[in-house]
């Protein structure tokens, strides 16, 4: 398993997870120059810019641990370019997913998603 598809299938189950919770996909995978935004969704009122990290365990940090305050600035950056000058209310939010591999594929065993992160 690569470190794309363990990605791809955190992105999957966080989508999933906040469809589920009334949220509206935007985009998936939003990139532009200054950085990449995993997940864009409506919540509401709001424009919530999603980081979503996907670990085994805990072991040695939260996954939210790994939203450092450089890659922060990036989602920012890419969040200005997206919502250009609207007044828009935005918010960022990390979606931790924890899987097990299960005979070759992903299993979802935990998600932990944090408003309002950053």
């Amino acid at each position: 398993m690569t470190t794309k598809e363990i990605g791809d299938f955190g992105e999957t189950a966080a989508c999933e997870y906040l469809e589920e919770n009334g949220f509206e996909i935007l985009r998936r995978n939003y990139k532009t120059k200054p950085g990449e935004v995993d997940i864009i969704a409506k919540d509401g009122d709001y424009t919530v810019f999603i980081e979503v990290k996907t670990r085994r365990s805990n072991k040695f940090a939260n996954p939210s641990e790994y939203v450092d305050a450089r890659k922060m600035q990036h989602i920012k950056n890419a969040a200005l370019l997206y919502v250009g000058s609207s007044d828009m209310p935005v918010r960022f939010d990390v979606i931790e997913v924890y899987y097990e591999n299960a005979g070759g594929s992903f299993k979802l065993k935990s998600l932990n998603h944090i408003k309002e992160a950053f």
